[in-house]
């Protein structure tokens, strides 16, 4: 038999290859303070009209300075806004983030040529191809109506509309808040379309007192025929490309984009043994190849699945508490994951890398009912290293460099890295580049 190993899959941290400084909304903050924001994350659930967001910003700086502005469609009541837990967003993460799989090959004496020729068979196919500062003018006179007020949790949120994106920009700033340079411009669609904004800020006394060190999840629900994803706002304070995970659920399908081109991450690969311990750097390079093949204009598809099971799991599937959480409305309490028919669910995990030249619209996307499982997977293989002195052996050994080659060859596909850069790092099994003939070979043929 066979050993089969499931690594750690790979974090979102590792899946960027630059921090990420801007969210479905942009940061807003007093003074010179600076706001990071290293893995955005967004988990939406979806189902007809309704739709619950949870929103995860990694924001390190003063929280006396943290604010977030987003667009919402409508004016939310008070029990549309709560407050969610950061660890169903890890769960998420690590239940369907890209894997690492491992095989070990068994001694090919132990069986006869005809396994042997079966296992090369039934490989994986190698890859183709805050506080103010002064005393603001009057809202109204700026065009911008404050339409509700609420302390959830350790946030003071603001609900506004407003009729003019100049007149926002001024009362944001007036309200003591160093607001991005582009920002007019980036309000002035939303305004266009009538939509509110959602401005929150960490309420410090309330902070303290629930004893957090770290801002929490925002969980907004809200009804509208529009199923997007805003983003435009958080490149007014961006300095480059961001990344952003997207963990879409839904009751029927796989969710796709239907304003960019959505394409799945290559998988099912056979990739050398170095790549173990370099798993993060591979798949940085990997996913960077892969959205600059598609001129940096499409959204990845990094998992889909039924959330009842997995094969293989690289963390156990959330339980339906757990779901519920984060705002499967439609899930039946105790409803449980393993259980032989799968759930009501499916998980697609997009990844967006976004800047304004490529992704000049908002994310707008559609439920398919394609349930298809998908995940990103790649696939080790130990090879034997015992006595192979049989029959079967001595093929085994002839099949193992062309396998090597085969892997290497993959590998450059997959991230753009130097063939016989990587065939040096594999090792004595693995097929060597090409050396220089001896120099005496110059003068003696023979």
């Amino acid at each position: 038999m066979r050993r089969l190993t499931v690594t750690l899959a790979l974090a979102l941290t590792a899946a960027a290859a630059q921090p990420a400084h801007a969210f479905c909304g942009f940061f807003v903050g007093k003074a010179d303070a600076r706001l990071f924001n290293q893995s955005s994350q967004v988990a939406i659930v979806r189902d007809a009209n309704r739709t619950v967001m949870t929103m995860s910003a990694d924001y390190r700086g003063e929280m006396k300075d943290f604010a977030l502005v987003v667009p919402v469609p409508s004016v939310l009541q008070r029990e549309q806004i709560h407050i969610g837990d950061r660890k169903l967003l890890e769960r998420l993460d690590a239940y369907s983030a890209p894997r690492l799989v491992e095989y070990s090959d068994p001694d090919p004496c132990a069986v006869d040529d005809r396994m042997v020729r079966m296992e090369r068979s039934m490989a994986p196919r190698a890859a183709t191809d805050s506080a103010a500062a002064a005393r603001p003018q009057p809202a109204k006179a700026l065009g911008v109506t404050i339409e509700a007020e609420y302390t959830v949790g350790e946030y003071d949120i603001v609900l506004l509309s407003a009729t003019q994106s100049t007149g926002l920009e001024i009362y944001l700033r007036e309200s003591g808040y160093k607001i991005p340079a582009k920002a007019a411009a980036a309000l002035a669609p939303y305004i266009k379309q009538e939509m509110k904004f959602f401005v929150a800020k960490v309420n410090l006394k309330e902070q303290k007192a629930a004893g957090f060190q770290e801002l929490r999840p925002i969980q907004i629900a809200y009804e509208s025929a529009r199923f997007m994803l805003p983003i435009r706002l958080g490149m007014a304070n961006a300095d480059g490309p961001q990344d952003l995970i997207v963990y879409a659920m839904t009751r029927t399908g796989r969710v796709e984009s239907t304003n960019y081109q959505t394409v799945k991450m290559p998988s099912d690969v056979e990739v050398p043994e170095f790549v173990q311990k370099e798993f993060g750097s591979f798949y940085k390079a990997a996913f960077a190849r892969t959205w600059k093949h598609h001129d940096q204009r499409a959204i990845l598809t990094e998992y889909v699945w039924n959330m009842g099971f997995c094969d293989p799991c690289s963390a156990p599937p959330l339980e339906s508490e757990e779901l519920q959480g984060l705002g499967v409305f439609w899930l039946e309490q105790g409803a449980g994951a393993y259980h032989g028919g799968g759930m009501p669910l499916t998980l697609t995990r997009l990844h967006v890398r976004y800047d304004g030249a490529h992704f000049p619209e908002d994310l707008a996307f559609q439920t398919t009912g394609d349930q298809e499982p998908f995940q990103g997977r790649y696939v080790l293989r130990h090879p034997f290293r015992g006595n192979v002195s049989c029959a079967a052996g001595k093929l085994y050994t002839a099949e193992l460099d062309k396998r090597h080659e085969a892997e290497a060859k993959t590998l450059a596909s997959l991230t753009g890295w130097e063939l016989d850069s990587i065939k040096l790092r594999m090792g004595p099994d693995a097929p060597r580049p090409p050396q220089p003939a001896p120099w005496w070979k110059k003068i003696w043929k023979n």
